[in-house]
């Protein structure tokens, strides 16, 4: 899969080009990172990328030409699919994810300023945000995007299983894990996940989802399509049964 940046900032993304997993998808030609400088297409000698906003008001805003030269350049073979950075876009979530990581090509352009010339947006397939507060730039942004989809991308993360049991995978948040020692500062890692019964590892598991999920986002729940088992569960979590009882009730 092959990414785009839009940026005045290139050199923002060098770090995240060379680290972790990241650095490991690109080595193996999975992944390929093109940060495009939009001064390398401004015409004029000061290499002019903003200017004021006409009508008046704050703050400057970046001028079109030099991203549309830029996009015109990227997009003579092939058309990527484009996004921008905007406090007001879709909200990113691991959905949005999972959908850009099918792409095989992705242009990000990264606002600064006050934004972008408006009729930018004429070569813009969707609009983007990760949340609802203003960063001095979309750089930060553009960092999240492709570290979220590029994991998904089959081949960057060494074990696909982890994708699964990941946080929103499947509507849900995560469950507890523990390592070695089974006994630290007098905190133990729960017996069950000792006890070799894998049944019964995967209900506690699945317990501790849908009981993390409703304490902490139960908005989640209200879209999540549970399974009869699942919502076997929840019911049992908001009837404050413990795993315990739940299990001895249902002989597992």
């Amino acid at each position: 899969m092959r990414f785009h940046v839009l940026t005045i900032f290139p050199e923002f993304f060098e770090g995240f080009k060379n680290t972790g997993i990241v650095s490991r998808a690109i080595e193996k030609g999975l992944v390929d990172i093109n940060t495009v400088n939009i001064r390398d297409y401004a015409t004029d000698r000061h290499r002019t990328v903003d200017d004021v906003v006409y009508g008046g008001g704050p703050g400057m805003l970046l001028k079109p030409e030099p991203i549309f030269r830029a996009y015109d350049d990227i997009a003579r073979d092939k058309k990527p699919y484009v996004l921008i950075t905007e406090p007001w876009g879709r909200r990113f979530d691991q959905k949005f994810a999972t959908e850009l990581a099918q792409k095989d090509e992705l242009l990000i352009i990264c606002g600064r300023y006050e934004g972008v010339d408006e009729r930018v947006k004429s070569i813009v397939d969707e609009e983007v945000s990760i949340g609802d507060f203003i960063l001095s730039g979309g750089e930060p942004a553009a960092l999240v995007i492709m570290d979220a989809v590029i994991r998904l991308i089959p081949g960057v993360v060494g074990d696909s299983d982890s994708l699964r049991v990941d946080s929103f995978s499947d509507g849900l948040l995560g469950y507890p894990n523990y390592t070695r020692p089974a006994v630290f500062r007098g905190m133990e890692v729960p017996q069950v996940l000792r006890s070799g019964n894998h049944r019964l590892i995967n209900l506690w598991r699945k317990w501790k989802q849908i009981e993390n999920t409703l304490k902490k986002r139960p908005d989640l729940l209200e879209k999540a399509r549970l399974s009869p088992e699942e919502e076997k569960i929840l019911q049992a979590i908001k009837k404050g049964e413990s795993f315990e009882d739940f299990t001895g009730n249902n002989r597992v």
